[in-house]
């Protein structure tokens, strides 16, 4: 019987496992890095305050991305086109979660709403990001190529939760409540479908590039079927709380810089 651990080293040793693992991972970044950069250039006035929390933000996760080509770099390998079934940024934007890129595009400074719909749709996908960050830490720290980066995003992706709950808690005492827990579930509804439809994607990809037989496939298939039955039935909950964090003013500084991994 495989462990989580042995299946993720299975894709790390791998050269073209590796090379769809870290293209996944560093466009999801990347795209996300964008996002952040256009709410922090739209953000509106009196809301300017928290524009350079939205740029750190931005700026961490174009960091996140440039890591995750480094690691390639390092192996002698080139970025992999990403499969549209494992994109989960941009289906989430499909399935209308989060700030649509037409609006992004526009010079039209956002609305206040808009930043909420942005802070929750962030809380939700920022609490998903900081689970797997902290799984890949838990078996993967002492890795001698990939633990740095690995703890670098983690304590990263944790700050973006933090700031997230702290920001949301705000807009909550300024009375927008019951607007924030209307989004936080529509997005964390939304987000469990994603996150299991990619999870079924990404697995397939990698058993065709690793051989696995049908019945090692079928296990994995059934696991993240599991798994969503879960958090359909009682997981989500953990994506739409609001907690103040221990963390606070989590993405006050500038953002750390990822030379070390180039």
């Amino acid at each position: 019987m495989f462990s989580v651990k042995s299946l993720f080293e299975e894709i790390l040793d791998h050269d073209e496992s590796f090379r769809l693992f870290c293209s996944i991972a560093a466009g999801g970044e990347s795209q996300g890095g964008w996002e952040n950069g256009r709410i922090a250039a739209l953000v509106p006035a009196g809301l300017r305050d928290l524009a350079p929390k939205v740029a750190r933000h931005g700026a961490d996760e174009d960091k996140h991305g440039r890591i995750f080509n480094a690691l390639l770099k390092q192996r002698g390998l080139q970025p992999v086109a990403v499969p549209y079934e494992t994109d989960y940024t941009l289906l989430l934007e499909r399935h209308g979660i989060g700030l649509a890129h037409d609006r992004l595009n526009r010079e039209e400074p956002l609305t206040e709403r808009d930043v909420i719909v942005y802070l929750a749709h962030s809380r939700v996908t920022e609490q998903r990001a900081s689970e797997q960050m902290r799984l890949l830490v838990r078996h993967f720290a002492e890795h001698p190529s990939l633990g740095r980066a690995v703890k670098m995003i983690s304590r990263d992706e944790d700050n973006h939760l933090a700031y997230c709950h702290e920001e949301l808690l705000r807009f909550a005492r300024a009375g927008h409540g019951r607007t924030i827990q209307s989004v936080l579930h529509e997005c964390a509804r939304a987000e469990i479908r994603v996150y299991r439809d990619v999870s079924l994607a990404v697995m397939s990809h990698m058993g065709r590039l690793l051989g696995w037989p049908r019945p090692k496939a079928a296990v994995l298939a059934a696991g993240i079927h599991a798994a969503y039955a879960y958090e359909r039935l009682a997981g989500w909950r953990r994506m739409v709380s609001l907690a103040p964090p221990a963390r606070r003013d989590a993405l006050g500084g500038p953002a750390a810089a990822e030379a070390e991994f180039a």
